[in-house]
């Protein structure tokens, strides 16, 4: 079995090149990893002979000898990504291509009510493993995204489980067994449009996750902008609305007032004719029927997924405005609607954006259809790979000294 933790940093560099860009030739290494062409290609055979990375053909010749491809060996390392939102929670083992090799394990939580939601995380991650074929041994983290205000460093959430005595990070580092990262859902999303959508050809994107509130994730100059103390992207607060409606963060007129994906859902609970027959408490349910009746061309479905566009426009204009990007995406939950979003959107950046900002912008649905934020977190550790091994090594030196 590979031995991670006596890699280089300039191997591990090799290794996020790779993972992020499969089939790479030692070229197109080398100026991703900003290091010589005989370095990288001696970090590869050692790769190579530990059993991480193997060579995978030929690419197209530029006039001389084809060169080399390099990929990562798909069973020499699995990540755990779980992914969370206000509602419920996905959680799969990947492997280091990227792939979901076990099942999908989903299951229900109300993060606004449920006390024990990191303890049934814990739970189900272990069962997610125990029935897995995976050597365990060579899982070599947890990445878990979920909403709210995440102090990285510390492992916190300062908008939930703000009650638990010690880092949610290391509580649930200790029930699952490996080195856990968490982070924001909206930054998870934007990381995987940042490697693996759109931002692989665009530098300047405003990812927006349409979720059970409103999130976003900044791309800038090719990288995820986190803001001076890491909270950037906290757009489902901007206040926007005279309504007189007090928002979960207790400010009144937020963004999610009138566009979160809780706002269209309640809305279609009290609206649509077929929901109430539906006659289910259960928020992922009702919107995954509203979504599927405007796909069908349910008027009233369409209606209420078009106003709530029409006031995200609104705030996306005021974005345009501000950080002038070449793309705003449209992403999260919401993104299963399908292009019923775009008409409402684009006609309020149409109404209130200035015409030159306006015409260097645009918007456009991710394509990435599925599962963003579980390969966004599965990116996560990976983009954080040094601090892994760094964690790994310390507690099996921690099991030694016991």
């Amino acid at each position: 079995m590979p031995d991670f933790t006596l890699l280089s940093a300039s191997s591990i560099a090799i290794i996020k090149a790779i993972y992020f860009n499969p089939d790479s030739t030692c070229l197109e290494i080398s100026k991703q990893v900003e290091n010589s062409i005989p370095n990288v290609t001696k970090n590869i055979n050692d790769l190579i002979k530990n059993g991480i990375v193997y060579e995978n053909g030929y690419g197209d010749s530029r006039g001389g000898r084809k060169p080399l491809l390099y990929s990562l060996v798909a069973d020499s390392l699995y990540i755990i990504s779980v992914a969370m939102n206000q509602f419920n929670v996905q959680t799969a083992i990947m492997d280091i291509t990227g792939n979901i090799i076990s099942d999908i394990i989903e299951f229900d939580i109300d993060i606004y009510k449920d006390a024990n939601t990191l303890e049934l995380v814990i739970e189900k991650v272990l069962h997610l493993i125990d029935v897995s074929p995976v050597d365990r041994h060579k899982i070599m983290a947890a990445g878990i995204s979920m909403p709210g205000v995440i102090d990285v460093e510390k492992g916190v959430n300062k908008s939930y489980f703000k009650n638990n005595a010690k880092s949610i990070r290391d509580m649930l580092s200790e029930g699952i067994g490996v080195p856990v990262f968490i982070d924001n859902d909206s930054a998870a999303i934007a990381l995987a449009e940042l490697k693996l959508g759109l931002g692989r050809a665009i530098k300047e994107i405003m990812v927006v996750n349409m979720g059970w509130g409103i999130g976003l994730g900044m791309i800038v100059n090719g990288k995820i902008f986190r803001g001076s103390t890491g909270y950037a992207g906290e757009f489902s607060h901007i206040p926007l609305f005279k309504n007189g409606k007090v928002c979960r963060c207790g400010k009144v007129g937020c963004l999610e007032t009138e566009t979160s994906l809780i706002i269209i859902a309640n809305k279609a609970k009290a609206e649509i004719a077929e929901l109430q027959a539906l006659n289910s408490s259960n928020m992922l349910e009702i919107i995954n029927a509203v979504f599927a009746l405007a796909r069908e061309g349910n008027p009233a479905a369409i209606r209420l997924i078009t106003e709530a566009g029409y006031h995200l426009g609104q705030a996306i204009a005021i974005l345009i405005h501000i950080m002038n990007p070449q793309v705003v995406v449209l992403s999260g939950k919401g993104r299963e609607a399908g292009r019923v979003w775009l008409a409402p959107i684009e006609q309020a950046i149409n109404e209130l954006c200035i015409p030159t900002l306006l015409n260097e912008s645009g918007v456009a649905l991710s394509p990435i259809e599925k599962f963003a934020q579980l390969k966004g977190t599965a990116g996560m550790i990976v983009e954080n790979l040094d601090d892994v091994l760094l964690k790994k090594e310390q507690n099996k030196k921690q099991l030694i000294h016991h």
